[in-house]
């Protein structure tokens, strides 16, 4: 689709980029970065853009709407009202004013989000998950209900994404470990945790794209080859967002090489099926790990992933012949089907 679109971005208050953030060198563009890309690659390929600030209000969208009369929003929220459960809501709203949008639906966003209900959907279609509990909030943890799991364990929102909450402590050992890190968890965030079992293995992401017709794109891989012994391999929030840590550490993320025959292929099924399951559309990327013993374990589903140019999405994007522009028309495209069933 070649038409030129007016596009209504949706953003956080605190993500909106300043109107005189253009040197290349200004320290802000760490904090705008994906804003600023995205914003950027609608300009170039010729499309018009205005900004909408979402925080606790829908108001400002229906505004827009009505006075500008968008033909596709440019969904960027994570959230509404500072709680990431609630972002499906958007999505909802925006399919109830007859505005095409990008990325994932309301259903898809709902089901893997949570990484508990998303757990269960994947197991009951005989997905292989690792084993889980939940430990709500409202519920103080007992030893009762931690002795009987499959230690070593990872302690984590149960609904946050982009490893908020997870660090080298999140790595547990014990049924007491495990409740000392769940109550600083719940003091943290306020919100439920989940622990799950940690598979020793290799971390890979994959990402899809697509409504009905689905394609996966080449498999990406953080690599801990250089990690101090003392040091748990997991995604930690320092891993994902501190470039200087990655640095520090040896730690990187580059496609995944040598895989052992027969596992791309088996990736690629497997992960058209997880999108499937949890009902995404537009794209995600799904986090898995490659166990020692060759099973394949799905750890989440990240519908609406980060999608700066350095993101894992992009550079998939990129090896499989699109570069950014082309990526982020994609996306438009998929949310312009999505809304006539396509």
């Amino acid at each position: 689709m070649k038409k030129k679109l007016k596009v209504m971005m949706l953003l956080h208050p605190e993500m909106v980029p300043p109107e005189d953030l253009s040197e290349p060198d200004d320290p802000r563009h760490d904090k705008y970065r994906t804003e600023m890309d995205v914003k950027q690659a609608l300009q170039k390929l010729g499309h018009q853009v205005i900004i909408v600030p979402v925080h606790d209000d829908i108001a400002p969208i229906r505004q827009a709407v009505e006075s500008w009369q968008p033909e596709i929003a440019f969904n960027m929220l994570e959230d509404f009202a500072g709680f990431g459960a609630l972002d499906f809501y958007i999505v909802s709203y925006l399919h109830m004013l007859g505005v095409p949008y990008t990325g994932c639906n309301a259903r898809g966003l709902l089901l893997s989000r949570d990484k508990a209900l998303s757990k269960k959907l994947m197991a009951y279609h005989r997905i292989r998950v690792p084993r889980f509990r939940v430990f709500p909030v409202s519920r103080k943890p007992t030893l009762k209900r931690a002795v009987s799991l499959p230690y070593p364990m990872i302690v984590k929102s149960k609904i946050e994404q982009g490893s908020v909450g997870i660090a080298q402590s999140s790595y547990v050992e014990n049924a007491e470990e495990l409740i000392e890190r769940v109550q600083q968890l719940h003091q943290m965030s306020g919100e439920d945790a989940i622990a799950e079992q940690y598979i020793e293995g290799r971390e890979l992401y994959v990402t899809v794209m697509g409504n009905q017709r689905l394609e996966v794109l080449p498999i990406r891989e953080l690599v801990f080859d250089k990690l101090d012994d003392s040091m748990h391999r997991i995604a930690t929030y320092q891993v994902k967002w501190n470039e200087k840590y990655r640095d520090k550490w040896g730690i990187d993320y580059r496609f995944a090489r040598n895989l052992p025959q027969g596992v791309e292929a088996q990736i690629n099924h497997l992960a058209r099926r997880v999108y499937r399951v949890l009902e995404i559309s537009g794209y995600a990327r799904l986090d898995l790990r490659l166990a020692d013993d060759g099973k394949i374990y799905v750890l989440e589903a990240n519908a609406n992933a980060a999608i700066s140019r350095d993101d894992d999405v992009a550079y998939a994007a990129q090896k499989a012949g699109y570069n950014y522009e082309q990526l982020i028309q994609k996306l438009l495209n998929l949310g312009l089907r999505a809304m006539h069933g396509s």
